[in-house]
């Protein structure tokens, strides 16, 4: 089997947004009468908006109507690009270029595989849009993962077989869904949480372009 296409989640992977992600639901918690900890984050990582405000009105046990639940889905959205609009390339994280400019050189397609319905926004803004010949995200999918729909269009969309790819992702569901879609799954973070991953790393100071390089070649 030769890995001939590379998928990568967006928040905690390339970029650490998932405190702006905090920050808005912290704010809106808080405007609902409750207080959202940082360790109940931990849940909303890799989830779409969606589910988010679902668990999040589970955790303050509050109810919501229709409207209301449409109303603080946007306000939510609006605080969170508030955060983000000041980001640039010093958000990315540490070595991520470096993976990036080693699949490029060796002309490996690259795809985005993100719940986030801001990815486009956001890799213009820490200028990386142009390496993803894909960006497929929560604009583009119907089901959140672990359900692996959008590791699978974004295969589709590179012209790559799924078993042929290789995820890099910072949530459990996030590995869950890529090998749910028989793909390499490559955990980014705490390997006692990420427990599923086939290969993982602290963060991507800690791989090698031989590492890569050996990805391809198997």
């Amino acid at each position: 089997m030769v890995i001939k296409g590379f998928i990568f989640d967006l928040d905690g992977v390339i970029v650490d947004t998932a405190k702006y992600h905090y920050l808005a639901w912290k704010k809106l918690a808080n405007e609902l009468g409750f207080e959202f900890s940082e360790e109940q984050n931990e849940a909303f990582k890799g989830v779409s908006r969606k589910r988010c405000l679902q668990i999040l009105l589970e955790l303050g046990e509050v109810d919501a109507t229709k409207e209301q639940f449409d109303n603080w889905m946007i306000e939510k959205n609006e605080d969170y690009l508030s955060y983000i609009e000041k980001m640039d390339a010093s958000e990315i994280l540490p070595d991520v270029p470096k993976i990036l400019d080693f699949l490029k050189a060796n002309n490996i397609p690259m795809a985005l595989g993100s719940a986030s319905k801001n990815a486009i926004p956001i890799l213009k803004k820490v200028g990386l849009l142009s390496y993803f010949k894909v960006v497929v995200d929560g604009n583009n999918v119907t089901k959140a993962k672990p359900d692996p729909e959008v590791f699978l269009l974004a295969a589709k969309d590179i012209g790559v077989e799924p078993t042929d790819c290789v995820v890099f992702e910072d949530a459990l569901a996030g590995i869950q869904a890529a090998n749910s879609a028989g793909m390499t799954s490559i955990g980014i973070g705490d390997k006692t949480i990420l427990t599923e991953a086939q290969y993982n790393f602290n963060d991507f100071t800690e791989i090698s372009t031989d590492f890569i390089n050996q990805l391809t070649t198997l």
